[in-house]
């Protein structure tokens, strides 16, 4: 998964601040000890002292060992003070459990604190990244994607083709409509199961609740159920947050901003814009389209696009730059049928 900077900083802080937690909970666990328990104090500097006492020994030994005669005799010698300090250690840890146990702790009470005991908060496994982690990086991109409205029922195991009449094949491809939306399921299936080894885009576009807004969200639930960043717009939200930094003299101070990070339109693994054509069009909307289309195909990151806009209403709204760079680099995906909303009112 291909998170930003800025949410793998985030998650890393996260893992700052439960480590700094549990380590606050260990320590007040260790006063409570030495209130109850008083003798642990001794015990513990005990163990500390016969330890500095052992190390001290060992450095001292390997710097008088002069003759062989004389090696064999400390290493004979060294081997039975290493049994009975270890002797000494274990009777001196099994009173601390004494201790705890008495006043009614268990045996590890004062073991370190972890969240998650699998990495130890640190978040990783070795070089692999921990379950937690990838926990943390879902949450992370679910919020930042704009799509916490998400339900279960958005995926494409619940895509329902009952509402795509299977009659009156389209002019423009001959299918019916039935037809169509399988084509189209099937492509975004595609899409998403390749996502990760082949660099592609999408338009989707046709006539009025088709399933357009609905398809895209079962695309970004796959992707982000597998930690990829993705992004979710409307043309309207989009073109409203890139005005806003542009124009607002005031952008990014916490009373006026709304927090998002408009680098997150170049930088996540998927952005999707949709109802595109809903905006007030002018040379900024159709500029600022063309750069981050163009910005996302020279980083190989991926855009779905939605409108209810035909091609020729695509070409005339917007500048031919953008409708070149569309057409040459996208894959388009018609979905047309009856207004699945209108039809789900009457039933």
């Amino acid at each position: 998964m291909a998170l930003t900077n800025k949410q793998y900083d985030i998650i890393m802080r996260e893992y700052d601040n439960i480590r700094t937690a549990n380590q606050h909970i260990l320590n007040e666990r260790y006063e409570e000890v030495y209130r109850l328990a008083p003798e642990y104090t001794e015990i513990e500097q005990e163990i500390i002292n016969i330890s500095m006492e052992a190390a001290r020994g060992r450095i001292l030994g390997k710097s008088t060992d002069s003759s062989s005669q004389e090696a064999n005799y400390n290493n004979s010698g060294s081997q039975g003070e290493s049994s009975k300090l270890h002797s000494k250690l274990s009777e001196l840890n099994n009173r601390k459990i004494q201790c705890l146990i008495r006043i009614g702790k268990p045996a590890d009470y004062l073991s370190p604190v972890y969240t998650c005991p699998l990495c130890k908060d640190s978040g990783y496994i070795g070089q692999e990244r921990c379950s937690c982690f990838k926990k943390k990086a879902i949450d992370l991109v679910y919020q930042d994607s704009n799509l916490k409205n998400i339900t279960d029922s958005e995926n494409f195991d619940t895509f329902s083709y009952e509402w795509y009449a299977d009659d009156n094949p389209n002019p423009a491809n001959g299918l019916t409509p039935l037809q169509n939306a399988r084509q189209a399921v099937a492509k975004a299936k595609e899409f998403t199961v390749k996502f990760d080894e082949e660099f592609s885009n999408i338009l989707l576009y046709g006539t009025t609740g088709a399933g357009k807004t609905f398809l895209t969200n079962c695309i970004a639930r796959e992707l982000l159920n597998s930690t990829h960043s993705v992004i979710y717009l409307t043309a309207v939200e989009f073109f409203d947050k890139l005005s806003n930094k542009d124009f607002n003299k005031d952008y990014g101070k916490s009373d006026t901003s709304d927090g998002f990070d408009t680098d997150y339109l170049t930088e996540c693994d998927l952005l999707i814009i949709d109802d595109l054509g809903t905006e007030i069009g002018n040379s900024y909307t159709s500029s600022k389209l063309f750069y981050i289309i163009n910005e996302r195909l020279l980083r190989k990151k991926s855009v779905i696009i939605s409108t209810n806009l035909s091609l020729k209403e695509l070409r005339d709204s917007y500048s031919d730059r953008v409708f070149s760079r569309i057409t040459s680099a996208y894959k388009l995906i018609p979905l047309f049928g009856d207004d699945i909303r209108v039809l789900k009112a009457t039933r």
